[in-house]
């Protein structure tokens, strides 16, 4: 895995590792939301909620566009994508070497019974 690739997935995991984030994403894939509409629900101070929506956008997972007086933020998906297939790849590894323990647990076994 290259680096640029490494360094979205830490990007990605990392914004979601906090439980407010997954809040704000949560709420952005319901649709896009301004920046006070996505305050409404969390108890957050204003310049904290900034610095989670920071955070997610560092990430590729919001963008915030400018509307008049009000800040726009959507959901951008893509790098929740990224992330889904890295679990992927590492739960098919483990099924495989799960598998393979299993098929040698049995051996064993069956050496043993004979």
């Amino acid at each position: 895995m290259t680096n640029s690739v490494s360094d979205r997935l830490d990007h990605v995991f990392f914004a979601l590792s906090d439980p407010s984030r997954r809040a704000i994403i949560r709420q952005l894939a319901k649709g896009e939301a301004t920046v006070g509409q996505l305050g409404t629900p969390l108890p957050l101070a204003p310049a904290t909620l900034s610095k989670h929506l920071r955070v997610l956008e560092r990430a590729g997972l919001i963008e915030q566009v400018r509307d008049g007086r009000f800040l726009r933020t959507r959901l951008k998906p893509g790098p929740l994508w990224s992330g889904v297939s890295w679990v992927e790849e590492v739960r098919t590894m483990w099924d495989q070497q799960l598998d393979s323990l299993e098929r040698y647990l049995r051996a064993q076994r069956d050496a043993r019974d004979e």
